[in-house]
């Protein structure tokens, strides 16, 4: 397969080390420009990233004497590319800049950053759960005045298990949703070693994370008004969340709870979780996960040690399902933040969008 041109920006971060991980050897994507900021700018990666490499496991060879490129030379950088990722940390106006910057340039953004996702004509994929919403992408390119450039985004780590569990469960007309994460420290691109301070520690606050967690959910369950011009929110469910980092490397757990308008029973909460079919395997994707929703029977399951890599880390752990003294029901999830949540939930989007057409090679 002639492979797609990929640029990597924001490579040094975690995220952008993650990204760089995950497409050595990728069957449709070859990496072909690594790019950070002007200070990185003319190092070879190794160098770079020198000591903050954040993984085990050593940078892969293809990576190591790549020269990283100044992420604000979009021109340059889009020359050598076909598409880009962009997980960059900057001030969220820097950051729609950038992104709107390089899609101008017609070199489609698939985002780990928030700066675009709460944009009506930006679509926020899950791609398991609404694929459909790319269908804005034209009107976007027209705000844009772009012919093949667009920006897509990933929503927020911390929701990519509990949306994904209550999505095949909306039928019944989900109306109330408590939830509580549990986040790694990974989540904020730090390693116990980086951030010494949370070892035996929990901390009741993350910036900006429970406002993300009530709302990106209403966009991803939301639909495509009648002229295909924005993405309009759903009105329901009203959702509350409190989010809490906690001394774990990776994995973010969920603690739901959900009340209905119509109250399923029990086993048919099961079944729609055990039979619950992905579009993304069905198309062949190659970081699809065969089995998206897992639920488990035991009752200390999942636990973010030993499931947080289920299906290669990009499909979503549900246990726990009882019946609720407020609510109808509570359960738990767990998905792996920067796999699922972040860089692999990014690849497993631009796959869906190269597979449907949004892609194309220069």
């Amino acid at each position: 397969m002639d492979q797609y041109r990929v640029g990597i920006i924001g490579a040094t971060g975690m995220v952008g080390q993650r990204f760089v991980t995950l497409l050595e050897n990728h069957p449709w994507f070859r990496v072909t420009a690594l790019c950070a900021s002007h200070a990185s700018a003319g190092k070879t990666y190794e160098e770079a990233v020198a000591n903050r490499w954040a993984f085990d496991w050593p940078i892969p060879e293809y990576a190591k004497q790549m020269v990283v490129m100044d992420a604000s030379d979009a021109d340059r950088v889009a020359a050598e590319v076909d598409f880009v990722f962009c997980a960059v940390n900057m001030p969220k106006a820097d950051t729609r800049a950038l992104e709107e910057t390089y899609a101008r340039t017609e070199t489609p953004v698939v985002s780990n950053n928030s700066a675009c996702r709460m944009l009506p004509d930006v679509p926020m994929v899950i791609p398991e759960v609404n694929a459909e919403h790319c269908d804005i992408i034209p009107a976007q390119r027209k705000r844009l005045g772009t012919r093949y450039g667009f920006i897509s985004v990933k929503p927020n780590c911390s929701i990519q298990n509990y949306v994904p569990a209550l999505t095949p469960l909306r039928g019944y007309g989900i109306e109330k949703i408590s939830v509580c994460t549990y986040q790694a420290i990974s989540g904020a691109g730090k390693t116990f070693a980086r951030w010494p301070e949370m070892i035996d520690n929990v901390i009741p606050y993350i910036g900006g994370e429970e406002e993300k967690s009530e709302k990106e959910p209403l966009k991803i369950w939301g639909s495509l008004n009648e002229d295909k011009t924005a993405i309009e929110l759903s009105a329901l469910p009203v959702i509350s969340a409190q989010c809490i980092r906690v001394p774990v490397t990776d994995g973010h757990l969920s603690a739901v709870s959900v009340s209905f308008k119509d109250t399923p029973e029990e086993e048919v909460l099961l079944d729609a979780w055990r039979n619950f079919r992905s579009p993304a395997f069905e198309l062949g994707l190659p970081s699809a996960p065969k089995q998206f929703l897992n639920y488990f029977d035991e009752p200390d399951r999942p636990q973010t040690r030993l499931d947080r890599t289920i299906e290669n880390g990009m499909g979503v752990a549900i246990g726990r399902l009882r019946r609720d003294s407020l609510f109808d029901y509570k359960f738990v999830t767990l998905s792996h933040n920067t796999l699922r949540g972040a860089a692999g939930g990014g690849v497993l989007s631009a796959e869906m969008l190269c597979a449907k057409g949004w892609i194309r090679k220069k």
